[in-house]
């Protein structure tokens, strides 16, 4: 048992709703901030008690953000505690916000989970989130839900929206012009998917290269003409097959076993 799951278990401060999970998903992606000058900011404040959490985990230095729709959360306002009011779907709200706020560096997505609320939050305030910075976006499963705007494999979703991270961040071995290197390819270190829980690490990310080591090499055999008949015969499949997969590509279309990738 972490801290966090135990100060939520001692609770007797402001009302706290979670789910067990997910505390060690916290603790896993925010530890290295303990104790540290950090800023966080936390869409969905409610009745305050992840706000009380949060100050006690990170310590005195931290500065903690809240955002929320409705105007009684400005209650739970103390020191290193500030609450804005207003939409997480509201574009002009988040970019005043970014104003308003230093760079961030963990931004929770508690707020209301509605696909457009989820998808805006990302693409306004992604960019607001410090090189080495933490995103967590929880409650994802309300992408399984059509009252929220979800449903499974449901054109719009935020999960949906979210799997073209795994694309963006893979960008560097494209070959297509379909999928290019974008800022979030050259920022983002890793995606990391639990349920109901997306966490993306920031991190510098250059282009990878690869090296190789080592003096020992094995010696092939030439074979008998048996083998080389054999090889030969190989490499006219592979050939054939190479170019039926790039006709069928051309055309977006699944290639038979998905087993010649060229």
């Amino acid at each position: 048992m972490n801290d966090l799951e135990k100060y939520f278990n001692n609770n007797t401060g402001r009302i706290l709703d979670k789910w067990m999970h997910y505390f060690e998903v916290y603790d896993r992606h925010f530890s290295k901030y303990r104790g540290k000058e950090v800023t966080i900011l936390e869409i969905g404040t409610w009745q305050g008690g992840s706000m009380q959490m949060w100050k006690q985990y990170f310590g005195d230095k931290a500065k903690i953000y809240g955002m929320d729709i409705n105007p009684d959360c400005k209650q739970v306002e103390e020191e290193n505690i500030k609450i804005f009011i207003g939409s997480q779907s509201d574009r002009a709200f988040l970019r005043k916000i970014k104003e308003e706020i230093p760079p961030i560096d963990i931004l929770i997505d508690d707020g209301g989970h509605t696909m457009l609320q989820q998808i805006v939050t990302f693409e306004e305030l992604f960019d607001h989130i410090k090189a080495d910075g933490v995103y967590l976006c929880e409650d994802m499963h309300t992408a399984y839900w059509t009252r929220w705007g979800g449903g499974h494999k449901r054109k719009g979703s935020f999960l949906e929206y979210s799997k073209n991270f795994i694309d963006w961040i893979n960008a560097y071995h494209s070959r297509q012009r379909s999928l290019k290197v974008s800022s979030f390819t050259k920022s983002v270190n890793s995606l990391h998917y639990y349920d109901s829980i997306l966490v993306i690490e920031k991190r510098p990310t250059p282009e990878p290269y690869a090296r190789q080591t080592g003096s020992i090499e094995l010696k092939w055999s030439q074979g008998t003409s048996t083998g080389k008949l054999a090889q030969a015969k190989l490499k006219a499949r592979y050939f054939y097959r190479h170019k039926m997969n790039r006709l069928l590509n051309f055309f977006n279309l699944p290639f038979k076993n998905g087993d010649m990738i060229e």
